[in-house]
């Protein structure tokens, strides 16, 4: 089989890195044949990485997505350099394969089946904080000690974090003088036919204090809803301590007085036993005043 199964892109993970953050990979799979292909993502660190569908199949002239993401990391690697990879499997199944049916044994070369395996690799990038300036009226970024090399650029990847549409809004008010007219910016004119930009810097700075404040704001909600929650369930706990304390007591109670009725059976199974050995044979007196007749008859009997 010459042609490949599946293509993959992009062919690199790119990750947007932060501490004790999350960060997601969209990977795209094109199926070009007339078959139906299956898939399986491995990696050489499971409990790092969340994949989702892990395993599927994909239809014939058709596309399947799913998602990689890197679970939040308490510690950068060193230079934000990782040596993570992604290993992924497809081979051709029959149709009407369910995908509950997509096991480890269909990715088994023992089976003598064509399978197709490609490697991904993972990158690391420090999250990105643009910074705007406008010199001589032409719009310039300034992306701080972080620089684009041009393997980057070439590298094709998924852009995980984009920059928000306040933000970028915001930004669009550092437009030059000559393009005031038809964008709307702001200005004003000095000597001659110069013309000097007013920037929005001080818009942009009280937009993110609002921010800012509405996410303290809303951090201390949560936490006081948190703490609503916790002290709910301690009086739950407390209430169920107390009537745990309560059966444990009435269990007593009721071990007593069984213990006492048991003793008052024992007594009484006593008692009524000795009345039977008691009535069992012949009373005393009866058989004394046989005797006696006896003594009688006889004495009579001889005279």
């Amino acid at each position: 089989m010459t042609s490949e199964l599946l293509e993959i892109h992009p062919l690199e993970l790119k990750f947007t890195f932060e501490l004790k953050k999350q960060s997601s990979c969209l990977i795209q799979l094109t199926n070009k044949t007339d078959q139906y292909v299956a898939f399986k993502v491995k990696t050489t660190s499971p409990k790092k990485y969340c994949v989702r569908p892990n395993t599927g199949i994909v239809k014939p002239k058709s596309t399947y997505d799913f998602t990689v993401t890197m679970q939040a990391q308490r510690v950068a690697p060193p230079d934000l350099i990782c040596k993570d990879k992604f290993l992924i499997q497809s081979t051709v199944i029959p149709f009407g394969t369910a995908e509950e049916n997509i096991t480890s044994d269909i990715f088994s070369k023992e089976s003598g089946k064509h399978i197709e395996e490609k490697k991904l690799k993972v990158y690391l990038s420090p999250p990105k904080s643009p910074v705007l300036t406008a010199i001589n009226g032409d719009l310039k970024q300034d992306i701080g000690h972080e620089t684009s090399s041009p393997r980057d650029k070439a590298r094709d990847g998924v852009e995980n974090i984009p920059p928000s549409q306040k933000v970028a809004e915001d930004f669009m008010g550092f437009e030059t003088a000559k393009d005031a007219a038809t964008m709307g910016t702001q200005r004003f004119k000095t000597s001659g036919d110069e013309t000097e930009e007013l920037t929005t810097a001080s818009d942009l700075q009280s937009s993110v204090a609002k921010d800012v404040q509405q996410l303290k704001s809303s951090k201390a909600d949560d936490f006081e809803n948190l703490k609503s929650k916790i002290s709910f369930m301690d009086s739950k706990l407390k209430e169920a301590e107390v009537t745990i304390m309560k059966l444990t007591q009435e269990r007593s109670m009721v071990a007593r007085e069984t213990d006492k009725l048991q003793s008052e059976l024992e007594l009484s199974k006593t008692k009524s036993n000795a009345i039977r050995i008691t009535q069992v044979g012949f009373p005393l007196l009866y058989v004394c005043m046989v005797a006696v007749v006896g003594l009688v008859i006889g004495y009579l009997s001889n005279l």
